[in-house]
């Protein structure tokens, strides 16, 4: 039955409401958004009360291409490089290192217990072999707790980072299978090419939007965020051309441009955050209607025995070995192997097969299917508990509260608004502004006390508890801190 396409929109805000709505749900259960989403795809397909049939395989896999292009660029564009530096030689060690070793234990395990050869349960483990760091923090802020600093770091790029391998090994190894002629020894020279070209044209093409951007003046302000939506599209579609990584090319096109003063900024990381939650909803709905649970049942125990070699054998043996040249406690690597959870990307990748018509593609995608399934409901609830009980959990940092002001950056100013705390016990507390002698390029603009704003003079005295609003460059927002310190 064709749909008109007012149905089709009825039925499209219908499905983004419900998974709106019942994501709330997911912070009181402990579990992340994606399943949820997922959940609602599955409700509604074939099979659910919802009754819609889809079954295009390769409609799915474009959403999830251009899906995952817009979470990838958001996630660059959220992240400070300041904040991934010091952790950028051991995330990118997972992200490549235990990738590798991940696919490679799970096939081994894999070819003895499904009595396959090795080339397809190497399939399998690349397919399952990337991990999904949002849903993580997720689970850790629904329970009001949070991770050490290093960690979080970690993760944020093994996650940001580990996708372009899993996608160039699910790839290359269907290359191997399907295509006469391609060896093991091509695909090294073909990832070091695909990962220099899209790297080149990602900081390239972010280089070059940043400079236009500062340059280019637009009638209207909405047009910067349907400009930074070409972007996105123009460096996937480069690097894809050109023979490179496309995923890689839009992360690190948004990670140097996070990183840059343009114009309007806010509004296009505001932006383009809404637009990577859309992505995230409408790609887990597509996949979870492409589901049919009747097909789920023939695999649950191949499924759960594969989930568990995962979670508890080839993803620490991968962590445990790729961090081996890094100073970091047992403790620390445990933390990180128990919250590598999988998420939308292993879904995605178990559809090339079937795209490909590669043999048994169709029990492959249920058994990845099955085995996400499985790392959300086991490992998510017992993060929070395996963190405290492994010394790694950290308080929560708090949500910024949101000023009823903000900054409309430009390439030429070199400051930028920052809340500033005042320690507990800063020895601030009680003088007045100007008696701190803050540095004369530093502005306080507002003051958040308890559940107000104040809008400060020099006499204005500061109290415990408050949270400064300062306009300041980099140099004098360190002494600004230094100077609301504890003990300061």
């Amino acid at each position: 039955m064709t749909l008109a396409i007012d149905q089709i929109l009825v039925a499209s805000g219908i499905l983004l409401l419900i998974a709106i709505f019942a994501s709330k749900a997911s912070g009181r259960l402990g579990l992340p958004a994606l399943l949820i989403f997922l959940l609602v795809g599955i409700l509604a397909g074939s099979e659910g009360i919802g009754g819609i049939e889809f079954a295009d395989v390769g409609a799915a896999q474009a959403l999830g291409v251009v899906a995952l292009s817009f979470i990838l660029f958001s996630g660059g564009l959220d992240t400070s490089w300041r904040f991934i530096r010091p952790v950028l030689l051991p995330g990118l060690s997972l992200s490549t290192v235990a990738v590798l070793l991940t696919a490679l234990s799970v096939a081994a395990f894999a070819a003895w217990l499904l009595d396959v050869t090795f080339l397809e349960g190497m399939l399998l483990g690349a397919i399952v072999s990337s991990t999904d760091a949002a849903a993580v923090f997720s689970v850790m802020r629904s329970r009001g707790a949070g991770l050490k600093e290093r960690i979080k770091r970690v993760l944020e790029l093994e996650s940001g980072s580990n996708d372009p391998m899993a996608i160039f090994l699910t790839v290359g190894l269907i290359g191997l299978m399907l295509v006469p002629g391609i060896s093991v020894a091509t695909l090294v020279p073909l990832f070091a090419f695909q990962m220099v070209i899209g790297a080149a044209l990602g900081l390239g093409v972010g280089w070059l939007m940043v400079w236009v951007i500062n340059r280019i003046d637009l009638a209207y302000d909405g047009l910067y965020s349907v400009l930074s939506l070409a972007i996105v599209m123009v460096v996937y579609g480069l690097a894809a051309v050109a023979g490179g990584n496309g995923f890689l090319a839009v992360y690190l096109a948004g990670l140097y441009m996070g990183n840059q003063d343009f114009i309007h900024k806010r509004s296009v990381q505001r932006f383009h955050d809404g637009l990577a939650w859309l992505m995230q909803i409408a790609m887990f709905i597509t996949l979870g209607l492409l589901v049919f649970p009747s097909q789920l049942q023939p695999v649950v125990w191949t499924g759960l025995a594969l989930a568990l070699f995962l979670i508890f054998i080839a993803r620490p043996l991968g962590v445990f070995v790729a961090l081996l040249p890094f100073r970091m406690s047992w403790r620390d690597k445990g933390i990180i192997s128990w919250v590598g959870l999988r998420g939308a990307v292993p879904i995605i990748l178990a559809t090339y097969p079937l795209v490909r018509n590669v043999p048994n593609a169709d029990t492959l995608f249920n058994v990845v299917f099955f085995i996400v399934l499985t790392s959300v409901l086991l490992q998510a609830p017992l993060i929070p508990l395996v963190a405290r009980w492994m010394g790694a959990d950290a308080p929560l940092d708090e949500d910024p509260r949101r000023y009823p002001i903000e900054l409309e950056q430009t390439a030429d100013l070199d400051s930028d608004l920052v809340e500033v705390p005042v320690a507990p016990d800063s020895s601030a507390i009680g003088r007045t502004i100007v008696d701190l002698h803050l540095p004369e390029a530093a502005l306080v603009v507002l003051i958040s006390r308890e559940d107000k704003f104040i809008v400060p003079r020099g006499a204005t005295a500061i109290q415990q508890g408050d949270r400064l609003l300062v306009l300041a460059n980099e140099e004098s927002l360190a002494a600004v801190r230094r100077t609301l310190a504890r003990g300061a």
